[in-house]
């Protein structure tokens, strides 16, 4: 058990750092970057995990007659998810039973007190930050869309980092703070923005059923990556199209990767000579809860001729986690059975 805080933080960190390797993310994350996959991490460790509706908690470990997690139904996806990478922290970290609510699982800031005996919920909460959202991940989703540190200031940059780590737009600002990517100050002002005001920017004078969704803005710096979100989220995809050449984005594909067309958009940019790019841009919202792969290609669709360029990124839409087992346990055990 740990003595002190910071010993507590420093061994969350420690056994996060040590799954990591166990479970090679990095090559994981080299070969299709996203969001790190907590719940098929549980899985194939073999730890019982159950969804259920759960009054006044987030989640629970318990130990007895063996080691098992509880997650609530009653929260998104990013709060379930670390919910479990907390519950799995207590797993892996040997600790005592913990029944989680917000207090305990959603800490806001380093605290110098903690409830629990060795600094137990402390040192889970350090795990999940470091499992879910480590430095050297949150530098690799920066680089591939070009983000530069003074960028990380910017609310709209916070929030779509956000997205692609799987985790709120406060857990995420947060998380900056606790790695010195951001000052004190830059935290309270990026917190003073309310992620439904960013979702409203995005949207521009499109107003959806709810705000419950995230909206994801995709650009050529997304291909090849991985989408992992939510049933009400929708997609400004934002890509450079050599329309004065006559190759356009075909948008009638958007139907065949299970999404429905909102809007569509050409904006206007500088180019020197004829065939210049201008952007296109579109709003699509998934037809039904799904994973598949979204695949757009550029032609010059009179000629049918072969695509010039393709936009693939492949997606699970079918959080957050409904009552039961979880989404990566049910396929895992389809895949045996």
């Amino acid at each position: 058990m740990a003595r002190t805080y910071q010993e507590a933080v420093r061994s969350g960190t420690l056994a996060a750092g040590k799954l990591h390797r166990q479970i090679d993310l990095r090559a994981l994350q080299e070969a299709r970057p996203g969001a790190v996959d907590v719940f098929a991490v549980i899985a194939d460790l073999g730890v019982p995990l159950m969804v259920r509706p759960l009054t006044g908690l987030l989640g629970a470990f318990l130990n007895l007659p063996s080691p098992g997690i509880l997650v609530t139904t009653e929260r998104p996806l990013s709060i379930q998810r670390f919910t479990a990478a907390h519950e799995l922290g207590h797993c892996l970290l040997r600790h005592q039973p913990s029944l989680d609510d917000e207090d305990q699982i959603l800490r806001r800031a380093p605290q110098a007190q903690d409830a629990g005996p060795g600094y137990q919920e402390t040192e889970a909460d350090a795990f999940a930050v470091a499992f879910l959202m480590p430095k050297w991940l949150i530098m690799a989703h920066c680089a591939r869309q070009a983000w530069r540190l003074a960028e990380l200031k910017r609310p709209d940059v916070v929030y779509q980092l956000s997205l692609r780590l799987g985790a709120s737009y406060e857990a995420m600002t947060r998380t900056l703070e606790r790695y010195e990517l951001i000052d004190a100050t830059t935290r309270t002002s990026l917190l003073a923005t309310r992620p439904r005001a960013l979702k409203a920017a995005l949207l521009e004078d499109f107003t959806p059923p709810s705000y419950r969704g995230d909206v994801w803005l995709l650009t050529e710096k997304d291909e090849g990556g991985r989408i992992d979100g939510s049933r009400n989220d929708l997609f400004v995809i934002r890509l450079p199209e050599l329309g004065s050449a006559g190759y356009l984005w075909d948008f009638d594909t958007l139907a065949a990767s299970g999404f429905s067309l909102v809007r569509d958009t050409r904006l206007d940019l500088a180019a020197d000579g004829v065939g210049g790019p201008n952007l296109r841009q579109v709003l699509a919202a998934p037809l039904e809860d799904a994973h598949g792969m979204l695949h757009i290609e550029q032609r010059r669709p009179w000629l049918g001729e072969a695509a010039i360029a393709a936009f693939v990124v492949p997606f699970d839409l079918t959080g957050p986690e409904g009552s039961g087992l979880s989404r990566a346990e049910r396929r895992q055990r389809l895949a045996a059975a």
